[in-house]
């Protein structure tokens, strides 16, 4: 995609996305992302939905519609697909012919304003703008939502972007990433500044090179990260870091949790992610404890989940720690899974999973696949993502309760796997910190080479809950609280690696489970700095979108 596309803001998104493991924000994507269907990836021209993320309207139109803004009078979306400035060539991924042709930015921009007004789902809160007054797409696209902000302050929408659909089709479907295969946490991104890992993906180069989680990044190529003044600097940073060019390679000096420091060099590329990792039980006074960190909603996660969860299963666990903390969301499909794998089929058995619910336009009907909005069930067999064949029948833990692990890139899919269990009443323990707060999704949209998320649906769960604007948070939090849950506020423990049942977020879950109240705060200051403040300010002031989004880019 030529590089003028998209402005500096859109750009600078793009490089962060690349750089983290992908939320693959399902049939429909939840979290960071989108709204969800059960079904596997449907055929075209529906694409699957997302938690808090869209789909499109699609379809070919003539390129001699006159261009033409008049306030309030839309002609129909598919009038302008696919009429693009630089039409692409060849055969997508799926193997299909792209459907571009000729046509021009103006055209992607009537795209852009008739596709929302069809689909968003406040489509009557965007004010009315010529495109024609706009650079790019991506400048439009920017508008092309509601300007209104929820009773505490924060934006209404504050997940929407797009991203090159090559990209998101990777990301998505096969789990790769561009980077070095690190999770990073800027705990700061003013000087002086404080840039972590969280965890790195096995066999990359992030591993292979001795990052541990709560490794901090002191220089990159010789400039101060912490203390660099000028913008100059502080880009350069940013491209070392959060958007390396596949085939770069940067030098980096690091301080080790132990407070030694290294110097290693790494050349940046494209890394398949593991999103289920860590799993494994632990004996305490309740029973089997079991516990695994799950990081993203894509499609490899289908099996690696399928095989944890039987793992577990057949450990004889009583309680599950599932570990959200930084899981921004993804396919919806994945979502449905894990619960019902989680509750089993007696406690889902003609229950909702979520039901999606759509602009006033739209009151009975999915605009994107054409289905009726009935209640989506929990889905009780494999969808075809990475576990063949699809229709078989998924493990089941049949528990009564879940504690799950949290913080603000908790996102999407994820929160709706919390909303969807509580609306069939299971127990649902949070430890950590407030959810992100997306209880929308969207079906992502392809338009000339970009993928487009804007926000389409509302997921409501069985007992018609869906108000969660402000996330969900634990007993204890300060600032911002969302919808109250019980639980503890604890803040990220970089100190100890993720499934160490010493790191505070899992030991404060663990103790929760034996005990049922929250146990007190470590002492120790050193274990203090080595956390995020009270109340976990990350997440306010993030970038929008999902997971993968949301690491705020350093500043100067």
């Amino acid at each position: 995609m030529p590089s003028g596309r998209f402005p500096e803001r859109t750009r600078l998104l793009r490089r962060i996305l690349i750089s983290v493991a992908a939320a693959a924000v399902l049939a429909a994507c939840g979290g960071g992302g989108g709204g969800s269907s059960t079904a596997p990836l449907p055929a075209p021209p529906s694409p699957p939905a997302v938690g808090s993320g869209g789909g499109g309207s699609s379809g070919s139109g003539s390129s001699s519609q006159p261009l033409q803004w008049t306030e309030g009078v839309f002609a129909p979306a598919s009038t302008f697909a696919a009429q693009c400035e630089t039409p692409r060539t060849g055969f997508d991924a799926d193997g299909r012919r792209f459907p571009d042709r000729s046509g021009s930015l103006l055209h992607e921009k009537h795209w852009l304003r008739a596709f929302s007004h069809e689909l968003y789902l406040w489509f009557d809160e965007i004010i009315d703008r010529d495109p024609a007054l706009f650079a790019s797409p991506a400048d439009y696209f920017d508008v092309l939502k509601t300007e209104e902000t929820l009773p505490t302050g924060r934006p209404k929408d504050n997940f929407h972007f797009a991203i090159p659909t090559d990209e998101w089709q990777q990301q998505s479907q096969s789990g790769v990433t561009a980077g070095y295969g690190a999770r990073w946490v800027i705990l700061s991104a003013t000087v002086p500044r404080d840039v972590v890992v969280a965890f790195t993906e096995p066999g990359t180069p992030a591993a292979t090179n001795g990052l541990i989680r709560g490794t901090r990044v002191l220089e990159v190529d010789g400039i101060d990260v912490v203390n660099a003044p000028s913008q100059a600097d502080v880009a350069v940073i940013n491209e070392a870091i959060f958007g390396p060019a596949p085939g770069s390679s940067h030098t980096f000096t690091l301080g080790l949790p132990d407070g030694s420091e290294t110097i290693v060099t790494m050349t940046a590329g494209n890394f398949p992610s593991q999103p289920v990792q860590n799993v494994r039980h632990f004996v305490r006074a309740p029973g089997n404890v079991g516990y695994l960190t799950f990081n993203d909603h894509n499609a490899p996660a289908e099996q690696q989940l399928i095989d944890a969860i039987a793992a577990l299963r057949d450990e004889g666990i009583s309680d599950l720690i599932l570990d959200l903390r930084y899981n921004g969301g993804g396919f919806l499909t994945i979502a449905s899974q894990l619960a019902f794998m989680i509750a089993g089929s007696e406690a889902t058995a003609g229950r909702a999973f979520e039901t999606l619910r759509f602009s006033s336009k739209h009151p009975t009907r999915n605009p994107v696949t054409g289905e009726s909005l009935d209640p989506i069930p929990f889905r009780s067999t494999t969808a075809g993502f990475s576990a063949s064949p699809a229709g078989q029948p998924l493990p089941e833990l049949g528990l009564s309760r879940l504690l799950v692990l949290t913080g603000a890139n908790t996102c999407s899919a994820s929160e709706t796997i919390i909303n969807s269990l509580r609306g069939i009443d299971l127990e649902v323990i949070q430890i950590g910190a407030r959810t992100c707060g997306k209880p929308y999704g969207t079906y992502p949209t392809d338009n000339c080479g970009t993928t487009w998320f804007t926000t389409m649906f509302q997921g409501i769960n069985d007992a018609g809950f869906g108000d969660y604007p402000d996330g969900f948070s634990p007993a204890g939090t300060t600032g911002i609280v969302g919808l109250t849950l019980p639980g503890c506020s604890v803040s990220d423990d970089f100190s100890q690696p993720l499934g160490d049942s010493r790191e505070a977020r899992l030991a404060a879950g663990l103790a929760f489970l034996e005990t049922g109240n929250c146990p007190s705060a470590p002492a120790d200051a050193a274990a203090g700095r080595a956390r995020l403040g009270a109340g976990e300010r990350e997440g306010e002031g993030e970038m929008p979108g999902p997971e993968w989004l949301r690491n705020r880019i350093l500043l100067p």
